[in-house]
């Protein structure tokens, strides 16, 4: 991979890791404290599970930085690969559990909504876009992964040959 388009991608991934903090540290629990008021019981478990999503957003930039460094430097066809892709996996698989619990809630329980229940509504159109959107980029880094290890496989047999 080119290097002027690794150094692109790394800024891109920490502008993304500082907004997710920035959210985590500012955003969620202001967010918190102004809807605390409306509601009561949820404000604080909802702002927690929004810290584990966005965390679980983080950990798979690290993961992505870290391929992107192998990437650089010719060693992304290695086993060692494969660690960081499931990394990857595993947290986008853990943040649409999260975005799955947040919409089952949202659909079962009853919350008191002081907007006629629009506010709900629009919440649970949201966490079900977020779950889908999780669940499809899994599956399709579970299609890449084994791309990607065919891909070792047919390096590593070339490597033989020659």
């Amino acid at each position: 991979m080119h290097p002027i388009l690794t150094t692109l991608l790394r800024a891109a991934v920490v502008v993304v890791l500082a907004v997710g903090l920035f959210g985590q540290v500012v955003v969620i629990p202001t967010t918190a404290a102004d809807e605390s008021e409306l509601f009561p019981p949820y404000a604080v478990p909802y702002a927690v599970l929004a810290v584990l999503g966005v965390a679980c957003v983080q950990v798979a930039l690290v993961a992505v930085w870290r391929l992107l460094g192998m990437a650089r430097h010719g060693a992304l066809f290695a086993p060692r690969a494969f660690r960081w892709v499931d990394v990857v996996i595993v947290s986008s698989v853990a943040a649409t559990v999260l975005a799955t619990g947040v919409a089952a809630h949202l659909l079962l329980a009853e919350i008191p909504s002081p907007d006629g229940g629009m506010g709900m509504e629009s919440a649970l159109a949201a966490t079900v876009t977020t779950a889908g959107a999780g669940a499809s980029f899994a599956m399709v880094t579970v299609i890449m992964r084994s791309l990607l290890r065919k891909a070792t496989e047919l390096q590593q047999e070339m490597a033989e040959v020659i």
